[in-house]
């Protein structure tokens, strides 16, 4: 049973979010050829403050790319 554990920071709309989840499990059933019903995809959405990109908080790079422009 494939189990699949997306993270992402909070913003995806939850119809990006079910774009994800079809396909991911379409990718499985045909790479794998898994069942559908056998194959479990968990989004978790992280705060922005709590994610760390490029030495840096995910919030303050974003503020920093800003100042940039």
């Amino acid at each position: 049973m494939p189990y699949v554990n997306i993270q992402i920071t909070k913003g995806a709309s939850r119809g990006q979010k079910s774009e994800l989840v079809r396909d991911v499990t379409d990718s499985l059933v045909r790479v794998l050829e898994k069942k559908p019903e056998h194959i479990h995809v968990v989004i978790q959405e992280i705060d922005e403050e709590n994610w760390g990109f490029s030495g840096k908080l995910t919030d303050d790079w974003k503020k920093m790319q800003g100042e940039g422009s």
